[in-house]
C-alpha cells in the first residue's frame, strides 16, 4: 500500500503541476497613449514615488492625517478585509494537501443469547490515522480555485491601498475646508465690526440731522447683509469641525486646528508625466487587474470540470477486543478506497458553467477598461484645471489689492466731503466679495493638488 500511496502522490505532484487556465493577456489601455497638455520637461516627482509624508508639508495637517490613519473605521474595515481573504486563500491552498487525522473509538456490545447460549458481552477498539478525501489534482482544478483565491487576495489588497489613498486626500480637503470657512468667518466678523462701527457713526450723525434717512437706511441694509454672512459661516464652520473628526475617528486637539487657508502651506509639487501608463499603477486598476486574473483562473477550474476527479481515502490503525491489547502483535489494520467520479451527463450543467465563468472574465475586462477610462478623465481634468487655477489665484490676488485701495480711497474722498458714503459702502462690499473669492480660489488651488496625487495613485 505504501508504495501505491507515493506512487499516486507523485503523479498528482507531476499532473497537478499543469492547469487549464487560459494564457494572460493584459487588455490594452483604451484611453490616448499621452496625458493632454502634459509637460514632457516636468521635473516634479510622480505621486507613487512620493509618500504622503513628504507630500505633505504642513506639520499640523500631517498631524491630523496621522491621527486619521490610526482611527479611522473604514481604513480599518479594509485592513481587516485583506486579513479575512487572506485566510481565505490560505484555505484554499490547504486543499492542495491532504488533511491527515487520528480518530480512536471504543465500543462495547452486549448480544443476547440463542439456542440456550447465554447473552455476549463483545469490545471493539480502533485507532486509526489516514486520508480522507484527499483529490488528487490531475487536471488542475483545486490549483486553479488557488490562483484564483490569490489574485482576489491581490485585489484586496489593493483596494485597502486605494482606502488609504483616498482616506488621506479626504482628510486633507475637509482639512482645507475648514480652514476655509475659518477665514471666511474671520473676514465675516472683521467686516461686520467695520460697519457696525458706521451705522452707530451715521445713527448719531442721524440724530443731529447731518445723516439722511436714505444714507442711515443704506449702511444699515450693509451690517445687515454682513450679518447674514457671519451666520453663514458659523454654521459652516460647525459643520466641518464635525465632518473632520468624523473622518478623523478620535477627538481632535483644537491646536491643529487650522483658521485660514494662508496659513496651511501649500503641499509639494508633483508632476503626472506624458505617459498614460503610470495609470496601471493606481491601486482601483491593479485591484481590477487582479480581479480580472482571478476570473480567468476560474475558467481553468470550469474547464477541469469536464474530466474526471479522483478522491483518495486510505489509513492505518490497529484494532482489538481489548483495550490492553490494542497496539499488540497482529493488531494492525489499513485500508486503500480510491474513488474516480467522472462526468457523464450533466443536462449541460457542465457547459453552462464554463459560458458562465468566461462570460465573467468578460466582465471583469469591461470594468478594468472603465476603471482606466475613469482614471485617465480624472487625471485629465485634475491637468486642465491645475494652470487655470493659478491664473485665477493670480488674478484675484491682483483684485483683492485694487479694490483695497479703492476702498482706501473712497473713505479718504468721503472724509473729505467730496463723495457720499455710498461709495465707500460699495468698495467695502467689493473688497469683502473679493476677499471671499480668494479664499476660494486659495482652497481650490491646493485640492487640486490633492486631487491630483489621488487620481494618479498617491504614495501610500
Amino acid at each position: 500500500m505504501r508504495r501505491q500511496l507515493v506512487f499516486l502522490a507523485s503523479a498528482a505532484l507531476v499532473l497537478g503541476a499543469c492547469t487549464m487556465i487560459p494564457k494572460y493577456n493584459r487588455p490594452a489601455a483604451p484611453v490616448p497613449a499621452n496625458f493632454p497638455g502634459a509637460d514632457a520637461t516636468a521635473t516634479e516627482p510622480l505621486p507613487h514615488d512620493l509618500p504622503w509624508q513628504e507630500f505633505f508639508t504642513d506639520e499640523r495637517q500631517r498631524a491630523v492625517i496621522e491621527q486619521t490613519l490610526a482611527n479611522n473605521r473604514d481604513l480599518r474595515v479594509a485592513t481587516l478585509n485583506v486579513e479575512k481573504v487572506r485566510a481565505l486563500y490560505r484555505i484554499q491552498r490547504s486543499e492542495l494537501s491532504p488533511t491527515l487525522g487520528v480518530q480512536a473509538s471504543g465500543e462495547r456490545q452486549r448480544s443476547p443469547g440463542r439456542d440456550g447460549e447465554d447473552a455476549k458481552t463483545s469490545s471493539l477498539y480502533t485507532v486509526a490515522a489516514g486520508v480522507s478525501a484527499w483529490e488528487l489534482d490531475l487536471f488542475g482544478r483545486v490549483r486553479s480555485l488557488r490562483a484564483a483565491a490569490l489574485q482576489q487576495y491581490f485585489a484586496s489588497e489593493q483596494a485597502r491601498r486605494g482606502a488609504k489613498v483616498a482616506l488621506v486626500a479626504a482628510v486633507a480637503q475637509t482639512y482645507l475646508t475648514l480652514a476655509a470657512d475659518s477665514e471666511g468667518l474671520r473676514l465675516s466678523q472683521a467686516t461686520l465690526e467695520a460697519q457696525q462701527s458706521s451705522l452707530a457713526m451715521f445713527q448719531r450723525s442721524r440724530e443731529l440731522g447731518v445723516a439722511s434717512d436714505l444714507e442711515l437706511r443704506q449702511v444699515q441694509t450693509q451690517v445687515e447683509a454682513v450679518r447674514a454672512d457671519v451666520a453663514r459661516y458659523k454654521g459652516l464652520e460647525a459643520v466641518d469641525r464635525n465632518a473632520l473628526q468624523l473622518i478623523v475617528g478620535a477627538p481632535l486637539d483644537p491646536a491643529l486646528l487650522p483658521d485660514s487657508v494662508a496659513a496651511v502651506s501649500a503641499p509639494r509639487a508633483i508632476s503626472a508625466g506624458l505617459s498614460s501608463d503610470v495609470l496601471l499603477r493606481r491601486p482601483d486598476i491593479l485591484a481590477a487587474e487582479h480581479q480580472l486574473r482571478a476570473a480567468n483562473a476560474n475558467i481553468g477550474a470550469a474547464r477541469a470540470a469536464f474530466f474526471p476527479r479522483i478522491a483518495l481515502t486510505a489509513g492505518v490503525g490497529t484494532v482489538s477486543d481489548e483495550l490492553s491489547g490494542l497496539f499488540g502483535s497482529g493488531t494492525g489494520t489499513w485500508s486503500f478506497a480510491p474513488q474516480i467520479t467522472a462526468p457523464l451527463f450533466a443536462g449541460g450543467a457542465i457547459k453552462a458553467g464554463l459560458d458562465a465563468s468566461k462570460a465573467e472574465r468578460e466582465i471583469a475586462v469591461a470594468r478594468y477598461e472603465k476603471a482606466i477610462q475613469q482614471a485617465f478623465a480624472e487625471v485629465s481634468n485634475a491637468l486642465k484645471l491645475r494652470s487655470t487655477l493659478v491664473e485665477q489665484r493670480e488674478a484675484q490676488e491682483a483684485l483683492v489689492e485694487a479694490l483695497a485701495d479703492t476702498h482706501r480711497l473712497s473713505d479718504a474722498r468721503y472724509k473729505a466731503g467730496i463723495d457720499s458714503y455710498l461709495g465707500v459702502l460699495v468698495a467695502q462690499r467689493s473688497l469683502f466679495a473679493a476677499q471671499q473669492a480668494l479664499v476660494g480660489v486659495r482652497l481650490a488651488e491646493q485640492a487640486n493638488l490633492i486631487t491630483l496625487y489621488k487620481v494618479l495613485g498617491g504614495g501610500a
